[in-house]
């Protein structure tokens, strides 16, 4: 996956900008490697970067390669680990090693200007698909999510890139969001948490005294009851939805809809007889114990936690962990 956010948006913006760009992609990694195969950086002529495929390690080098390729339009293949006496001088001091593609846009064997507004345009409208690159000759193609190909299918629900042979299968899927229903005190810490893991977070709260500016200053709030703003705002697998208002006439409707939905995280925040009460609540509204159990309730991991930022910080351990590990997500699919 693109695991650095908004980098072949970063890409479009500089390329408009009339700067020279290439992209440097980890499409292998053995033991421990700092980042994850499909992490991205994004270089300008001027040595100007964003994102990171190694946490610092091996930026340095890559960077000088993407400049050379911006000069040459070669692509390249780069390895780096301990067990090279060359790479060890710039480090993977955690023992792992990487192998990095770098592609000049544009320029050469690079990909070429419309393939990265093709990538951005369906990252835009939240359409998944797949930039698989031919390591022997340069050549691309962006592939649509197909549900019916089980290997592919298997790629977005992972949300993993991975090498096989020659092929490159760098998987982009959307973006993640966060809704958080109910614009409580445990939302201001959670809501600042999710937007450092990456996430896009809206708030709804139907009570005017609860969703102000002046609590969550600079943050989007949906209008109307959560049911219907939920609905219209669209939820889909790359959505988290978390209810944290305790109160049964807004958390209930929310979490109906999100049911409904493809959402791969439903929290709901409430004591174990709290959320008793709210499954008895959803049957009687028609839901089979099946997609009620769906719900992660009360949420988050039991760690202890008691203040508004230790509940929050269960939160996001939990919600990683079904976002991370698909295995561990309860119940099923409405």
């Amino acid at each position: 996956m693109a695991q650095e956010t908004g980098i072949p948006e970063t890409a479009l913006a500089w390329l408009n900008e009339g700067r020279q760009v290439a992209l440097a992609t980890v499409v292998k990694t053995w033991g421990s490697a700092p980042r994850p195969v499909g992490s991205q950086l994004v270089i300008d002529a001027d040595m100007a970067f964003q994102g990171s495929v190694s946490g610092g390690c091996v930026e340095g080098a890559v960077i000088h390669e993407a400049v050379e390729a911006l000069g040459d339009g070669t692509c390249r293949l780069l390895e780096f680990g301990v067990s090279d006496d060359t790479a060890f001088d710039v480090g993977l001091a955690c023992g792992g090693q990487i192998e990095v593609m770098v592609e000049p846009i544009g320029i050469g064997q690079g990909p070429d200007k419309a393939l990265i507004e093709t990538l951005a345009a369906h990252r835009a409208a939240r359409m998944p698909v797949i930039v698989a690159v031919n390591l022997a000759d340069w050549s691309r193609q962006i592939i649509q999510h197909n549900q019916a190909d089980g290997a592919q299918k298997a790629r977005f629900h992972t949300d993993r890139s991975a090498r096989e042979g020659d092929l490159f299968y760098g998987v982009h899927n959307p973006p993640l969001r966060l809704a958080l229903i109910g614009a409580v005190h445990i939302a201001q810490p959670l809501v600042q948490m999710a937007k450092m893991a990456g996430y896009d977070v809206v708030l709804c709260d139907p009570r005017d005294s609860f969703a102000s500016a002046q609590r969550f200053p600079g943050e989007t709030f949906l209008d109307g009851w959560p049911d219907d703003a939920l609905a219209a705002y669209g939820l889909d697998a790359r959505t988290a939805v978390v209810t944290l208002s305790h109160d049964p006439k807004i958390d209930t409707p929310a979490l109906q809809t999100a049911l409904a939905s493809q959402a791969f995280y439903i929290g709901a925040l409430g004591s174990r007889r709290t959320h008793a009460k709210r499954i008895e609540a959803l049957e009687n509204a028609g839901l089979s114990t099946d997609a009620i159990a769906r719900i992660d309730g009360p949420v988050g991991l039991d760690i202890g936690a008691i203040a508004p930022a230790e509940i929050a910080v269960s939160i996001m351990a939990e919600m990683t962990e079904r976002l991370r590990r698909p295995d561990t997500r309860p119940g099923a699919v409405a």
